[in-house]
């Protein structure tokens, strides 16, 4: 099974073997809000149902980025959006969309965040560390160590969630 940008499922699950977490950082003050994408027209608290990891640092959320990146890159289409983590520790996820009307809404924001879960939980990874049928993408951030993801349009749309 193939998602967004043509990553396989198994290839995802590859990928999360690779990652933990570290503690939530607290969030001060959003340098990439102007740069990145626009102020964040709408923000929510996300409680993850998961505890972060005790093995994941910087390098390993990295790691996980830069795989899904790749995998995205070598699919049969080109990636409609992009995806990269900043912050002093990359614990900010940041999701931006590369084709104009796409990832515009909160709800189609909702959507891709939906049609991530769906992948993340047919791999091992996420079925050992959660309970699969009840945990989302946001706890598999959480898993990692991501204390917040941004998703926006690239031009005028952004939703912010903070994950705790």
């Amino acid at each position: 099974m193939k998602f967004g940008s043509g990553i396989s499922a198994a290839a995802f699950g590859m990928l999360l073997l690779l990652v933990g977490s570290v503690p939530a950082l607290a969030q001060e003050d959003d340098r990439h809000v102007g740069y990145y994408y626009p102020e964040p027209q709408t923000t929510e608290t996300y409680v993850a149902r998961v505890t972060a990891l005790p093995d994941s640092d910087r390098n390993r959320r990295i790691a996980f980025v830069t795989g899904l990146t790749k995998q995205m890159l070598a699919g049969q289409y080109e990636p409609s959006y992009a995806v990269f983590a900043k912050g002093d520790e990359a614990e900010k996820l940041i999701i931006v969309g590369l084709v104009d009307g796409q990832l515009n809404t909160i709800y189609r924001a909702r959507a891709l965040l939906a049609e991530l879960t769906a992948v993340a939980r047919l791999t091992p990874f996420f079925q050992q560390n959660t309970l699969a049928e009840q945990a989302t993408f946001l706890d598999l951030l959480k898993l990692l160590g991501f204390v917040q993801l941004t998703i926006s349009d690239g031009d005028k749309f952004a939703h912010q969630i903070a994950i705790q």
